[in-house]
């Protein structure tokens, strides 16, 4: 059966929160869930027997989100907690993410996948080095949609001049780090003011509340139109060979694997790296359905109308479209996740995409101070939760995008050969 479809069901937004500590992350979170009717009476019931245990008069939302026992005895979240939630208009998984530097690692690996990161400043306090921080690792990742909730407004009167005082600070820090698409929402997530309801208490702010924002904020586009909306020329990294397995299809040869941008189409020319070798794209396949086209993310299996060498690792792009870079060289900003540390000189298992080699660190090019943003010139080893820009050679050369443009092809994980541990993520930089 031949299925063609115009577009992908694009209804699901991952977002992260971020902020300083007792900003009300998990508060907001909790918010979110109870007043959008998104628990389960045995969770408020729980959550209401733990908040009357601490001695909390109010359900303290937080506890929603703060699943860990160690989170709830400092009152600080650890951890990066993922919440399940949904409307009638979306499907929604959230990353609550650690606000303390130490974390650093953490909010780096609830935020890597997130298409929005919720940012929170306390009306009180205004934009702090946390602020900053949180603010320089979302630009890092490349997520493309930021919201700044300005919280706890119900503690400085509802007061427009200090939310617009905070906007204008926000936007200064924003230009120097580039960031655009930034949307600003005052909220007091303790009461719910324009979290799921308008405020009645601020009707100076006509924007949308909070989650009517993140119901309608584009996330994905008609995929059909990918390459004029500059969603990326086709890659598609091969996961698996499947050879013929019975004498019912003795000359059955497809590859397997995810999109991971662009779309494939029956009949488009395509070439596979790093061979250079062209062939033709005869069959799409999904389970037992044979589709004329594949967008990402779909797991699928492409034929060819050449038996060519193909293997895992390989990746197979249109060849009318841009080429990925091929190179052993590659420029990476990495976020340290091991308690050893990185040295200059140590060897790693270079992860990207289904391909795997052994890499070098050649360099140390500057350590970022994630709190001033400054260049730290002249260091020889990365400790945990550190952010730096290195240099890595690996063994075999590398198909791969500019982080920027490409998420999976240009993302790397480094392992440790000895232990098997994951002890860094990377984002290639190709300018």
């Amino acid at each position: 059966m031949i299925q063609e479809r115009g577009y992908l069901d694009m209804q699901l937004l991952r977002f992260s929160t971020a902020g300083s500590v007792d900003d009300g992350k998990s508060t907001l979170i909790g918010r979110l869930l109870y007043d959008s009717k998104s628990i389960f009476e045995d969770q408020l019931e729980a959550v209401e027997a733990a908040s009357k245990s601490r001695g909390n008069e109010e359900v303290n939302l937080a506890l929603l989100t703060d699943g860990l026992r160690a989170e709830r005895e400092q009152g600080i979240t650890i951890d990066v907690a993922y919440r399940y939630f949904a409307t009638p208009k979306r499907k929604f998984i959230i990353a609550d993410t650690p606000g303390h530097i130490q974390y650093t690692r953490n909010m780096v690996t609830g935020a890597s996948t997130a298409d929005l990161s919720i940012i929170l400043v306390d009306a009180r306090h205004g934009v702090l080095e946390q602020t900053v921080r949180h603010s320089y690792i979302s630009s890092l990742l490349g997520i493309p949609h930021i919201v700044v909730a300005v919280n706890k407004m119900d503690l400085v009167d509802f007061s427009e001049e200090v939310f617009n005082n905070i906007v204008v600070s926000y936007k200064d820090m924003a230009q120097a780090l580039h960031i655009r698409n930034i949307t600003f929402i005052p909220i007091s997530a303790k009461d719910g003011d324009n979290v799921v309801n308008r405020s009645e208490n601020m009707p100076w702010y006509t924007g949308a509340p909070l989650l009517e924002f993140l119901e309608t904020v584009p996330v994905g586009k008609d995929v059909s139109n990918v390459h004029t909306e500059g969603q990326g020329a086709f890659r598609f990294p091969v996961q698996y060979v499947i050879r013929p397995i019975s004498s019912r299809f003795p000359d059955f040869r497809g590859y397997a694997g995810r999109v991971a941008s662009g779309v494939v189409r029956v009949g488009d020319r395509i070439k596979v790296l790093p061979s250079g070798l062209e062939s033709e794209v005869t069959h799409i396949t999904q389970a037992a359905d044979e589709l004329t086209e594949a967008y990402p993310p779909e797991s699928v299996t492409i034929q060819l109308s050449d038996d060519i060498d193909i293997s895992r690792g390989d990746v197979i792009v249109r060849a009318d479209e841009p080429q990925p870079h091929q190179e052993q060289e590659l420029t990476v900003d990495v976020c340290w996740f091991n308690e050893n540390p990185l040295q200059i000189r140590s060897k790693y298992i270079v992860r990207q995409t289904t391909n795997e080699t052994l890499g070098i660190v050649r360099t140390i090019n500057f350590r970022r101070n994630i709190n001033t943003l400054e260049k730290e010139s002249g260091v020889t080893q990365l400790n945990m939760n550190d952010i730096a820009e290195i240099t890595v050679h690996t063994a075999q050369p590398l198909t791969f995008d500019d982080y920027r443009q490409n998420k999976v092809t240009g993302s790397v994980i480094f392992i440790d050969p000895d232990t098997n541990e994951t002890v860094g993520a990377g984002m290639i930089k190709t300018e």
